[in-house]
Order: structure tokens, then C-alpha cells, then sequence
């Protein structure tokens, strides 16, 4: 019982010692007026025409913390307070979003393994948890381990996500760096930024892998009774 109770703790405190971190960060660095005076769609299109990329668009999209690359419309969204404001953390997002637009460009493999899991990865996570109960239910093991196939799937995603979203944050560093968009004492302060956020995706893949071990042992524990 006690081992259940801190799995379901950590279940439930880590991601949410993450998403703490993120916003803390973010609104610190939100009220900090970065150097070069660029909002984050100036610092997106800079270096987007730094790296000769000129099909992708930079437009503002509603909501906080919404950032993010769409590689299939070519777009790179910030979020109103991130796309107008000149701010650290403004140019820490916007870079991050433009570093997978980079990927995108250069074919980077761990950004097309994860777009070609993406469909399968949804699918999984909608279906896993149905065959599993179903198969708990029905004491069927064939939907019991299907369900954790289909898991595994959605697991695998978390994981791959991780590269992609590390390697896009050293590229946002080294653009802002080598571009000039900011002063030596900003360095600092922008990758306190892309860190705290990186945090998320290291949570929800550590929760994933945790439940996908949790889902294993069960079945292991059904199909030897």
C-alpha cells in the first residue's frame, strides 16, 4: 500500500514540480526587458532569414506558454505575450520554436522518427487504457498485452520527444549567441528559460515510462495466476 501511495505521489508531484519551474521561470524573465530591444517574432525572423529559411511563417496564436512549430503548415506560432513583447524570455521561446523549424530544414532524424509516430502514438494513448481495463475486466491477457503495445507506442513517443526538444534549445542558444540578438549576460538568463521548459518533457516522459513498468508488472502478475 505504501509502495502504491508514493508511486501514485510521484505520479501526480512531478509533474506539477515541473510545470512550477516553467512558469516560475517564465514570468520572472517575462518582466526582464532583453538587450537588443527585438520582440520574439523579430528574434524568430532574424534567424529564420539568418539560416535561409523563407518558407516558414511566424504569426502570434492565442493562449500562454502556446509556442510552438508546425511542421506540416511551415509555421512557427507564439504566443501573443512572446510575439510582441521584447522580453528574455520572449527571445528564449521564440528561438526555441525557430530551432525546430531549423530541424525541420535540415531533416533531422529524431524530429521525423517523432512526426511518424505522432499518429500512432495518439491512437495508443486513446486506445491503451480501454484494451487494458478491458482485458483486467474480462481476464483476457491478449487485450491486456495489446493495450501495452499501443502504451508503448505513446511511451516511445515521450521518449523521442526529448532529443528533439534538447537539441532544438542548443540550437536557440547558439543562434541568439551567434547572431548577436543577445549580450553575453543574457546567456545565462535565456537558458535558465529553455531549461526550466525542458523540465515539462523530461516529466511527462518519466510519468509515461513509470505507468508503461506499472502496466508491465501487472500483467505479469495477471498472466502468472
Amino acid at each position: 500500500m505504501g509502495m502504491l501511495l508514493l508511486y501514485l505521489a510521484a505520479l501526480i508531484l512531478i509533474p506539477l514540480w515541473a510545470q512550477s519551474k516553467v512558469k516560475k521561470a517564465y514570468k520572472k524573465y517575462s518582466n526582464v526587458s532583453n538587450s537588443s530591444g527585438m520582440t520574439g517574432a523579430s528574434v524568430a525572423k532574424k534567424i529564420l532569414e539568418e539560416n535561409g529559411i523563407y518558407n516558414v511563417r511566424v504569426e502570434p496564436t492565442k493562449g500562454k506558454l502556446t509556442d510552438h512549430y508546425d511542421p506540416s503548415k511551415k509555421v512557427v506560432r507564439l504566443s501573443e505575450e512572446n510575439y510582441y513583447n521584447s522580453t528574455v524570455a520572449a527571445q528564449a521561446i521564440a528561438s526555441h520554436e525557430v530551432g525546430h523549424a531549423i530541424q525541420d530544414a535540415e531533416n533531422y532524424a529524431f524530429l521525423r522518427f517523432r512526426s511518424s509516430l505522432a499518429p500512432v502514438a495518439s491512437t495508443g494513448s486513446n486506445l491503451s487504457f480501454f484494451l487494458i481495463l478491458a482485458g483486467i475486466l474480462l481476464q483476457s491477457t491478449g487485450m491486456f498485452l495489446a493495450g501495452i503495445v499501443f502504451f508503448s507506442a505513446a511511451v516511445l513517443f515521450q521518449v523521442v520527444t526529448l532529443p528533439v526538444e534538447f537539441n532544438a534549445s542548443s540550437r536557440a542558444m547558439n543562434q541568439i549567441v551567434a547572431t548577436g540578438i543577445i549580450s553575453n549576460n543574457e546567456e545565462r538568463e535565456t537558458k535558465k528559460v529553455l531549461d526550466a521548459a525542458a523540465l515539462t518533457y523530461v516529466a511527462a516522459a518519466l510519468v509515461a515510462v513509470l505507468e508503461l513498468g506499472r502496466f508491465i508488472a501487472m500483467f505479469l502478475m495477471t498472466s502468472q495466476e
